[in-house]
């Protein structure tokens, strides 16, 4: 090998996915099964439609995420964390808008000691009021803590702002929700919710036929309850304002929140617009990053992002920026945008993005659990992997013409949200 010569370059046209196994136990519950890795160490993702989209009042959807390790009808949430610590093992809860997941990391060997505990917290858990008021106590005084901060406030009325205080995906929680919360409502959302019949298994890693024989042991001889989902909230155009401005006259920074709503990833244009957003804000060499930080100094970072939600999608610019500037880095991002609009991409700067997504996307390939966290980004679309090499065509061939129509048919109409001082 001659080390003096830079490895020839060559272009990815497609990627090769460990393939699911979908299988289900004797009770229907269903498993999505990659496997794959040479250590001995399996992932086990336990995913719910219990996302904040479907609570009934503010809150109840996260505290209940929360409350389901600190106590179950046979173990308190010490000896919980201690038997799962003591083999070795992980475990994490999770939530977002749409889903709400727990999450286990364990060796093979330790498995069946381990979900001992795993099928306690989630069928079994005890909702115990003195962990719910400390839970919800600890809550409202971050909460406290948090609104005083800018870019707090920005990001939550901007939400508010794209979507409507009415949509689930808009719905903000005050001080005052935290006390309309009770331990019933928590239990009320468990019931409903966090149902077998209301999950879906992915299970990573090294997978052997004693995985799938004891999650049939602890989970597929339990009868699914018939589930019934409430149906999607239909996507309507907000009335709300397209400039919000929140004054906080002490406030040594402004933050700046833009955005507005786009299509999720089911549509022609999803792919297209990430590339977009990646020239104007998705990597620290966007145009926002060299202009309102390297060049004009008025923040020490900037990012544009798309997020895609079920049943909707959105597109925001976040920044903080120093009290003085903030009309001089609302008129440079801007700017940015027009430029977009107006002018195409050159070829170069093309060239570089492309080639940084593409690395994104190969090093998110690398290993099974980074494949189960890619098929979980499509699978609850009614996608596949098919998605991603679609993606990778599209890199491949999109060109400045393209990327010029999309800004000029999306980059319009954003709504604006600045918390903090407006200075002429």
């Amino acid at each position: 090998m001659d080390r003096t010569k830079a490895p020839e370059f060559k272009k990815i046209d497609s990627v090769s996915f460990i393939q699911p196994t979908h299988l289900q136990l004797k009770n229907g519950l269903k498993i999505h099964v990659i496997s794959g890795g040479s250590q001995d160490i399996v992932k086990i993702d336990f995913i719910f439609k219990a996302g904040t989209y479907f609570q009934s009042k503010l809150l109840v959807a996260g505290a209940t995420n929360h409350l389901l390790k600190e106590g179950t009808k046979s173990y308190n949430s010490f000896e919980i964390a201690e038997g799962i610590d003591q083999y070795g093992a992980y475990l994490q809860n999770s939530y977002d808008m749409d889903r709400a997941s727990v999450t286990l990391f364990t060796r093979n060997q330790f498995l069946k000691e381990v979900l001992v505990y795993i099928q306690e917290v989630i069928l079994y858990p005890k909702f115990d009021e003195n962990e719910f008021n400390l839970y919800f106590n600890n809550a409202k005084e971050k909460y406290k803590i948090s609104i005083e901060k800018v870019a707090y406030v920005a990001k939550k009325e901007s939400m508010s702002q794209i979507f409507g205080s009415s949509n689930p995906y808009g719905a903000n929680a005050t001080a005052e929700d935290f006390d309309k919360i009770s331990i019933f409502d928590v239990i009320d959302f468990h019931k409903k919710y966090y149902q077998l019949g209301n999950c879906e298994l992915i299970l990573s890693g090294k997978v052997t036929d004693e995985c799938i024989s004891l999650l049939e042991k602890y989970f597929g001889e339990i009868p699914l309850a018939d589930t019934k989902i409430d149906s999607a909230i239909e996507s309507t155009q907000t009335n709300t304002p397209n400039k919000i401005f929140i004054n906080k006259p002490n406030s040594l920074q402004s933050a700046i929140r833009i955005g507005k709503k786009i299509p999720n990833k089911l549509h022609k244009d999803y792919i297209g617009l990430a590339i977009l957003n990646t020239i104007l804000g998705g990597y620290f060499g966007s145009r926002l990053m060299k202009n309102i930080r390297e060049e004009k100094g008025f923040t020490y970072g900037i990012n544009s992002g798309m997020v895609s939600l079920r049943n909707d999608g959105f597109f925001y610019i976040s920044t903080e920026v120093g009290s003085d500037v903030t009309k001089e880095a609302l008129h440079e991002i801007y700017k940015e945008i027009e430029l977009l609009k107006t002018e195409k991409i050159c070829k170069e700067e093309l060239t570089l993005v492309k080639n940084y997504i593409m690395g994104k996307i190969l090093k998110s390939c690398d290993g099974p659990f980074n494949m189960a966290e890619l098929f979980e980004e499509v699978y609850f679309y009614g996608l596949d992997y098919d998605f991603y090499n679609q993606y990778i065509h599209k890199i491949n061939t999109i060109t400045p013409e393209e990327l010029l129509k999309l800004a000029q048919k999306y980059f319009v109409d954003f709504k604006e949200t600045v918390v903090g001082v407006l200075k002429n």
